[in-house]
């Protein structure tokens, strides 16, 4: 199986949903809000991993923090991409302005 190229799949995962649900600003405000939602189950995996919920206990592994965190990356590539971006051009924008804010070492 080949690689699956992300930025790629990102297009084609705002295709389909335009398709789908159309891109109103509700329909692109939903897409945004997504993240939120997805960045919530990342935070709600690692207080599970950590088991820091003494009523719950460890709730969650390394692996399911991982797969998580993945899909916050996606669904904020798919937003992008939703909201008329290149993903691809605004996350190296974001690399490099990171960039410059490195200490040598």
């Amino acid at each position: 199986m080949s690689e699956l190229d992300i930025w790629d799949e990102a297009k084609r995962w705002r295709a389909f949903l335009d398709a789908r649900n159309g891109t109103s600003d509700l329909e692109l405000t939903l897409r945004v809000l997504k993240l939120t939602e997805e960045c919530g189950e990342a935070a709600q995996a690692w207080i599970g991993r950590l088991g820091q919920n003494p009523r719950k206990g460890v709730t969650h592994t390394h692996e399911q923090v991982v797969a998580e965190l993945a899909d916050v990356v996606f669904t904020a590539l798919v937003a992008l991409e939703s909201i008329g971006a290149d993903a691809r051009e605004a996350v190296q924008q974001c690399a490099t302005k990171a960039a410059t804010y490195r200490r040598p070492a």
